[in-house]
């Protein structure tokens, strides 16, 4: 459903994503439609049942590019947890691992109520501990408390 519009964006995303860093800062240009196709992902991730949100990982994993590149930086506190949820530890657990511990510490300082929407999420993430250190879902229950 989605996977063709993935695709195209991981395309034209992976040259940026796989060359040498060579120290200066930089900003990727996202091409046309990849926040909105990230959207819409994360809405199916969201109200689609467990065959779905799988669909969805299983596209954050195919195409990692995408993955590095598309965010929602301006998302509200749940979206970017269900973001975090579908990338499901992307390429290394300890990166998703810093970043939800610095979205978790923002929404704190905002003022929001962190545990229920934590909650939330953990229960549509995925059970499998993909490299030893808990699952997506340990993750976010952990940060519940």
């Amino acid at each position: 459903m989605f996977e063709q519009e993935v695709a195209r964006v991981d395309a034209v995303l992976e040259p940026i994503a796989n060359s040498p860093y060579d120290g200066k800062p930089f900003e990727v240009v996202l091409p046309p439609g990849a926040r909105e196709v990230l959207r819409a992902l994360l809405d199916h991730y969201a109200t689609g049942d467990d065959d779905a949100r799988a669909e969805v990982r299983a596209l954050f994993e195919r195409y990692p590019s995408f993955r590095w590149a598309v965010s929602l930086p301006d998302a509200d506190f749940r979206t970017r947890l269900l973001h975090i949820s579908a990338c499901d530890q992307g390429a290394d657990p300890r990166d998703e691992l810093v970043a939800l511990n610095a979205l978790c510490t923002a929404a704190r300082a905002d003022g929001v109520d962190i545990r229920p929407v934590l909650r939330e999420v953990a229960a549509l993430s995925s059970p499998v501990d993909k490299y030893g250190m808990g699952s997506t879902r340990d993750f976010l229950l952990r940060s519940a408390g």
